[in-house]
This record gives structure tokens, C-alpha cells and sequence, in this order.
């Protein structure tokens, strides 16, 4: 198990996408980040987890959570998604597959009860091909103040 002390967690420099699009790649993952998002990074001197937050009607999408293989069960991805929410005003919103319903339970979200128009049309598109749940940061419900 590898010392999690020496891991850091920071917004991305835009100057410093290309690292994240190599981190998806070596991971073999399609992921990437969304134009005009906030990109999220723990790191000690490469990157080993990554999510995206994309503006969206007053609030965030939460894309692109990825943890490298070598790093999973330590913590990592709850740490980084604490990290970058303590610092994100507004809602957060994010689709998951129903598996890992309890992971994101015990970062605080829980069954969106409304999401904002984008994301229930974008919701509606990906269900029709893969089972896809919409939680939002407990206590947030879009439309709230």
C-alpha cells in the first residue's frame, strides 16, 4: 500500500490538459476532459486519479472519475472528490452506474429527486443504451437557493 500523505490534490492548469489526456490514455480509458471544465488531479509527481467539473445551470457535473489501478481501495477517489467539492459552489450532480450507488452514498449524494434540463436530456440519451443512476450532493436539489 503506498503512503497517501505525499499525494496532492489540485485544480489543473489549463496549460496542463495534455497531462490529464495522457493519464486517461494509459488507464485505457475514452475519458477526457469536457471543454470548460474545472479538472481535478491527485498527484504525487504523476497523476494518479482525475474528475471533471463542468458548469451547468448554477451549479457542477461531475464527469470522469478515474483512479489509476495500481492506486483503487486507498481512499484516493473519495479524498479528490472532497477535495474539489469543498472548493465548488452550487449543486453537484453526476450519472452512475448502479453499483456504485453506495461509493458515491458515502461522498454525501444521493438520488437526484430533479436535475437541471441538459443533464435530464443528456440522461434520457445514455439510459436508453446503459443502466445509468443521476445522484446530487445530498441536501442540493436543483432549484434550490
Amino acid at each position: 500500500m503506498h503512503e497517501t500523505r505525499d499525494i496532492h490534490c489540485e485544480l489543473l492548469a489549463p496549460l496542463q490538459q495534455p497531462l490529464l489526456t495522457k493519464f486517461y490514455r494509459a488507464q485505457r480509458s475514452p475519458m477526457r476532459a469536457p471543454n470548460g471544465a474545472q479538472t481535478w488531479v491527485a498527484r504525487r509527481q504523476e497523476i494518479l486519479a482525475a474528475l471533471n467539473l463542468t458548469p451547468v445551470d448554477h451549479g457542477h457535473w461531475l464527469t470522469g472519475l478515474l483512479v489509476a489501478p495500481t492506486e483503487r481501495r486507498q481512499g484516493l477517489a473519495s479524498r479528490l472528490i472532497e477535495h474539489a467539492l469543498a472548493r465548488t459552489a452550487g449543486p453537484v450532480w453526476l450519472f452512475c452506474h448502479p453499483d456504485l450507488l453506495g461509493f458515491y452514498q458515502r461522498q454525501d449524494f444521493e438520488p437526484a429527486a430533479q436535475l437541471p434540463p441538459a443533464l435530464a436530456e443528456r440522461l434520457a440519451r445514455y439510459q436508453r443504451s446503459k443502466a445509468l443512476l443521476a445522484l446530487a450532493r445530498k441536501s442540493v436539489t436543483y432549484g434550490e437557493a
